[in-house]
């Protein structure tokens, strides 16, 4: 049992010191697991207000009075004051306890404890007491190693998510990390307690409403973020700690008193507590995309966030930036940028961010009459305008960006069109420039790509293309850029010569050439179908 770095009567009582008296529980035996703070020995008759509560007092009865109107009205000031237990030694004062003490006690719910033999109360006094002090000493010792690995996480390239995740799971209860008016910037399900990846039905249920902001649940722990600017009292952000799964106790307070440290250093740094709630958008969204959120739970969680897109289609989006075109302290710029950008756009929008993935994934609504296409060309303008502010794509290097638009559907299809769209994000790295593309057109070069470490495939590129490879290593003009023209013209030899800058016999006699070394026939369907599978899938290969 949790003691708050106490112990209990029970472990009292059975401790050497106590045991060779001989103890004998008069009443409330079921109150044996009280958590004893502290222990005092005493005999004045004015000791119950010189106690604060939770002490176990030691006494052989002298100041307790003769009366028994005496002992009932000292009994009940020491259940007042809130002791622990009160342990009486018999001997020349009572052979036994009177009636009016043991009744006293049972009635006030105070447990009463008579020792048969004489102890003496400075050794046992100091054994509990070492317990005590051992105890608080585990738990300071707990809530250092959360704080070892929340440092650990933050120093090898983690963020506030990391250390609420730690948090959530050392407590066994979801952790929410909100601004000082009680808006939410992210939360941290445990992977241990039933609330799983739900953590924002909980948030909504038990910490969203008015009310609950100003009375927190029972068993809430609230912890304050330093580092807020002037006007804000100093409070940047405040941790709570909601007891779901399982009772709170003293040392998860610990634990959220040192992670609440690490986060206000990792605050300090412009604008984190924006890529902290796009972080936490991003996570929603994927949880969504990985099925780990029931459509019919998706509604209620993504109007937490602030995502109410009534009865219209949901359109799903997903920007992938090249990992090496976006460092660390860019994506709180690029949470901000994207998001004004999209505000023009007009719709409802949920846009998050994934730096791990170097995702940005979103869901928008899609009105009854609008286009798909055009709304994917605003969406795409926005996502690249915002990248540009933040840094990650320039003018005239767009490369490091790919735009992917999903099919539009109800909740129970937004997962899938996330995932389907964050998998094609990735599979059109390398292709040629586009605004966005349509994730259905990519179907060819997702399948292609999840075959990318099958040796299968590099045989197959190698039997198609390998000789016009070789080619091009060791001779000049390079044929597979004729190719790929030639192809992506579906074989109309004069648009092709025109994007080659070429007359046209100059081009019938690269495409005899190409015919020559492949052994094949360009005009064949069969050819020219195993040609273009070759063409997409040498980006896969090596």
């Amino acid at each position: 049992m949790e003691t708050e770095g106490g112990i209990t009567v029970r472990r009292a009582l059975e401790l050497p010191g106590l045991r060779a008296g001989l103890p004998e529980v008069l009443t409330c035996e079921n109150r044996l697991d009280r958590v004893v703070r502290w222990v005092h020995a005493g005999e004045a008759p004015n000791i119950p207000a010189l106690l604060k509560g939770g002490e176990l007092l030691l006494t052989t009865g002298i100041g307790i009075g003769s009366r028994p109107a005496e002992q009932r009205a000292f009994v009940r000031r020491l259940a007042e004051s809130g002791i622990a237990a009160l342990v009486v030694e018999l001997g020349p004062r009572f052979t036994r306890l009177p009636a009016a003490i043991v009744d006293t006690a049972r009635t006030a719910g105070l447990p009463l404890v008579q020792l048969h033999r004489e102890v003496p109360f400075v050794a046992v006094t100091e054994a509990i007491h070492t317990e005590i002090v051992n105890g608080h000493y585990a738990l300071l010792q707990r809530a250092d190693e959360v704080h070892s690995r929340c440092t650990r996480a933050v120093l090898g390239g983690g963020g506030v998510p990391q250390v609420l995740g730690i948090l959530a799971d050392f407590a066994a209860n979801p952790v929410f990390l909100e601004t000082p008016d009680g808006r939410l910037l992210y939360a941290a399900g445990s992977g241990t307690g039933p609330v799983g990846a739900e953590p924002l039905q909980v948030w909504e249920g038990l910490r969203g409403g008015r009310a609950a902001r100003e009375a927190p649940p029972a068993g809430t722990v609230l912890v304050d973020v330093p580092g807020g600017g002037p006007g804000t009292g100093s409070v940047r952000a405040r941790l709570a700690l909601l007891a779901v799964s399982g009772p709170l106790a003293a040392v998860h307070r610990m634990a959220a008193e040192r992670a609440a440290g690490i986060i206000a250093v990792v605050l300090m740094q412009a604008r984190q507590e924006e890529e902290v709630a796009a972080r936490g958008r991003g996570d929603f969204l994927t949880d969504l995309a990985e099925g780990r959120i029931a459509p019919g739970d998706a509604p209620a969680q993504a109007g937490v966030l602030g995502f109410r897109p009534g009865s219209d289609a949901l359109l799903p989006v997903v920007m992938r930036l090249a990992p090496e075109s976006a460092p660390s302290g860019s994506w709180a710029l690029l949470a901000r940028a994207v998001g004004e950008e999209l505000t023009a756009v007009g719709v409802p929008v949920l846009v998050g961010v994934r730096p791990v993935e170097g995702r940005v994934p979103l869901l928008l609504a899609l009105r009854e009459g609008t286009d798909r296409a055009a709304l994917g060309d605003r969406v795409a303008a926005a996502l690249r305008a915002g990248a540009e502010r933040a840094g990650l794509e320039r003018a005239g290097d767009r490369t490091p960006v790919v735009v992917v638009v999903g099919a539009a559907g109800g909740w129970a299809a937004a997962g899938a069109g996330l995932r389907h769209a964050a998998e094609a994000a990735t599979a059109a790295q390398g292709l040629g420039e586009r605004p966005w593309y349509d994730a259905r057109s990519l179907d060819i070069d997702l399948l292609l790509w999840r075959l990318r470490d099958h040796p299968d495939l590099a045989s197959f590129v190698d039997r198609a293309i390998g000789p016009l490879r070789e080619h091009d290593r060791t001779s000049r003009p390079p044929l597979l850029p004729t190719l790929e023209a030639y192809l992506a013209h579906a074989g109309r030899k004069a648009e092709a010569a025109r994007e080659l800058h070429l007359n046209r016999q100059t081009l019938y006699n690269r495409l005899a050439r190409i015919g020559e070394l492949l052994g094949t026939d360009l005009d064949d369907p069969q050819s020219v179908l195993a040609l273009s599978l070759a063409l997409r899938a040498r980006r896969h290969t090596f």
